[in-house]
């Protein structure tokens, strides 16, 4: 599996993830907040399903 978001992009992405997962512990307390699983998951792999089909790549070219 090929990555392909960047540093920036996946630190984003884990962020998010943690902050709509603590939605289900804390605050609201409602199960939506357990959609963060998918930006988490995603910012830690380092492939976004999406960005492929998309042909978006924000992972910079290696020289």
């Amino acid at each position: 599996m090929t990555k392909n978001e960047g540093k920036i992009d996946r630190t984003l992405r884990v962020i998010a993830g943690i902050v709509l997962l603590s939605l289900v512990f804390i605050g609201p307390q409602s199960l939506w907040g357990l959609i963060g699983i998918v930006p988490l998951a995603t910012g830690l792999l380092g492939n976004c399903p999406l960005y492929t089909i998309l042909g978006i790549n924000t992972c910079p070219l290696k020289s």
